[in-house]
């Protein structure tokens, strides 16, 4: 919730209690007249208040007529799909593996951001994830650190690391992430993802493909 403005949440929240206040008090017939039955329509509005907020904070938030001004950053849940280029290179041939397929898992609620990225060969974990969001310097990221765990039968190639990614959200809606990641096993790339739709897949999509390494020794 840090690029949220907060002046103009405080204010959208004051309208929401100010109607409300006058909602209660035209439903209960009460003339407000004194800072006692004020504060009795008031009492009685604070519960109305706190439903539409957790309303709000649940699921409204993702609704367009909301976005940019109220709530700055976009709505990436669902899953993506693209490829990494990365830019290692096989220690016997000097060569680069063609584009690895991966699958981008996103979700994201108003408070919290967790990304889940697979190939057929790995899994890695966001442990931190926020977004970069300045619209005076056109800055519109998505950035988290992660931690990968490859498959069993292909560590001896492929380590578990740690690592981060940065992408720029093209679209608006987004429709493209556009980036880069590194890693600590010294490794760095590319990465383009498309969005599929709002489904939050568990596993890699086998009809992406194959990691391009499977075939042949060496590893990114």
């Amino acid at each position: 919730m840090k690029n949220l403005n907060a002046k103009r949440f405080a204010l959208v929240l004051f309208i929401v209690f100010a109607v409300c206040f006058l909602i209660v008090a035209f439903g209960k017939g009460v003339t407000v007249s004194d800072v006692r039955s004020a504060l009795s329509v008031a009492y009685q509005t604070i519960p109305i208040v706190l439903a539409v907020c957790a309303f709000f904070v649940s699921y409204a938030w993702r609704w367009r007529i909301f976005s940019g001004w109220l709530v700055p950053f976009p709505n990436l849940n669902g899953t993506w799909q693209g490829a990494i280029q990365t830019t290692w290179r096989d220690p016997n041939t000097c060569a680069v593996p063609a584009p690895i397929p991966v699958m981008l898992s996103v979700k994201q609620s108003f408070t919290r951001l967790s990304c889940v990225m697979r190939t057929a060969e790995m899994t890695s974990h966001s442990f931190l994830a926020d977004f970069w969001l300045d619209g005076d310097e056109q800055v519109r990221k998505l950035g988290y650190s992660y931690r990968s765990s490859p498959l069993p039968t292909v560590r001896e190639r492929s380590q578990p690391h740690e690592g981060t990614a940065v992408f720029e959200i093209v679209g608006d809606p987004a429709t493209k992430l556009k980036g880069v990641y590194w890693s600590d096993r010294k490794t760095t790339g590319e990465i383009t993802l498309d969005f599929i739709d709002r489904k939050q897949r568990d596993e890699y999509m086998e009809s992406l493909g194959e990691h391009p390494m499977s075939k042949g020794p060496g590893g990114n």
